[in-house]
């Protein structure tokens, strides 16, 4: 599994020491004895995480956190200042340069693993995050399958889309079809979240496609609850007119005129209880069999894999 990268900048060789000790076994550290060096080590690295002292000679913490958030490939970069006890005024300073946290010197190296572990959490997750929904995109979909796969429980995986789509879209305009996602995105998260609680996972692959994780013998139902929910959006999505015809005229891909039924939602759901599944892969390979399946049936529909493997 991939390392995330961390440099740490100070100009002080004994924290440099402590904070090779405190990260080394948990990521790849690269270090910089002040921030102008600094800012040459994360060019060539490209980090995860920065952790730079606020007092050192050249460039201080606050001049090469303006420097880093003046960059475009850089300023997404986190960064923790360590600072002085009491240096209010140092931390009201790098507030105002960009930096993310701050970690008092002397620190605790739970701690500080502790924040650095948040702080990475929810930085893959912002720049991940889909625009439109605000859900996990693919970076943190695929960590959290290689999370479940790795703890041995077992979990079933929906992948969720909508049919009809693409003719909505052309008939409607990208506006109207933004309010379908995310209207289906509210609908994944209210029924995951009620039947499966906490421990369920939504994500936003990308367009009108979704993905859920729960707990297997609650799967089935969260599928039921997501296909009422949305069928009883439907009517909202059209025209009155085009709602009570029952489909709407659009073009093809040929670009021939034809009719397309109303909007619905198709459901792929894999289960680990039944199918000895060792990587990634093998999830999407199996629910994308599953939802051509599931579009088969006219309206919306999921599908369970039932065979063993």
């Amino acid at each position: 599994m991939k390392r995330e990268k961390i440099i740490t900048i100070d100009d002080d060789p004994d924290i440099l020491d402590v904070l090779n000790l405190t990260l080394s076994e948990h990521y790849d550290v690269f270090q910089a004895s002040n921030g102008k060096e600094g800012l040459a080590v994360v060019e060539q690295h490209f980090p995860d995480l920065i952790i730079c002292d606020y007092m050192m000679p050249i460039m201080n913490g606050r001049e090469f956190s303006k420097a880093l958030k003046k960059d475009i490939l850089l300023q997404h970069i986190p960064l923790i200042m360590l600072t002085g006890k009491g240096e209010v005024k140092d931390r009201i300073d790098g507030i105002e340069a960009g930096v993310d946290d701050y970690i008092v010197k002397p620190f605790s190296p739970d701690e500080l693993l502790a924040r650095i572990k948040m702080i990475l959490r929810r930085t893959v997750r912002s720049l991940d995050a889909n625009p439109l929904t605000h859900l996990p995109g693919n970076t943190s979909i695929m960590e959290e399958f290689q999370e479940r796969i790795a703890s041995g429980t077992p979990f079933a995986i929906g992948y969720a889309d909508l049919d009809k789509f693409k003719a909505y879209n052309d008939i409607y305009g990208f506006e109207k079809g933004d309010i379908v996602i995310r209207e289906l995105a509210r609908i994944l998260i209210k029924c995951v979240r009620e039947v499966a609680g906490s421990n369920s996972f939504i994500g936003h692959i990308g367009g009108d496609d979704f993905v859920f994780i729960a707990e297997d013998n609650l799967a089935d139902e969260i599928c039921e609850k997501i296909i009422k929910d949305f069928d009883n959006k439907i009517p909202s999505f059209y025209s009155k007119e085009d709602y009570e015809r029952g489909y709407i005229l659009a073009k093809d891909r040929q670009g021939n005129e034809q009719r397309f039924g109303l909007l619905a939602v198709s459901i792929g759901l894999v289960s680990t209880k039944r199918q000895n599944i060792t990587h990634v892969a093998q999830i999407g390979e199996i629910a994308a069999e599953l939802k051509k399946y599931a579009k088969m049936t006219e309206g919306s529909n999921f599908v369970r894999d039932k065979r063993t493997y």
